[in-house]
């Protein structure tokens, strides 16, 4: 059986754009904790926070998001 790669994090990605216009009316700015299409409980102030809220949730065996929540990306410049 042949593996395919997959994008890390699809899953949780994916429940994030289906809430994004939701969260980012009631909790702009703020970060939320998903695991497969497992929601932690809440939203967090600082990404501090949400780190730690998932791994006491979820562990350390395997990976979770933590993603600040806002109707669309910042975008950052480097020079």
């Amino acid at each position: 059986m042949e593996m395919v790669p997959t994008e890390a994090f699809s899953a949780e990605l994916k429940v994030f754009e289906q809430h994004r216009l939701d969260w980012s009316r009631s909790h702009p700015g703020e970060y939320v904790v998903i695991q497969d299409d497992v929601i932690l409980e809440g939203f967090f102030a600082t990404y501090a926070e949400a780190f730690k809220a998932g791994l006491q949730k979820f562990g350390v065996r395997r990976g979770f998001l933590v993603k600040q929540v806002w109707m669309t990306e910042p975008v950052y410049f480097v020079s």
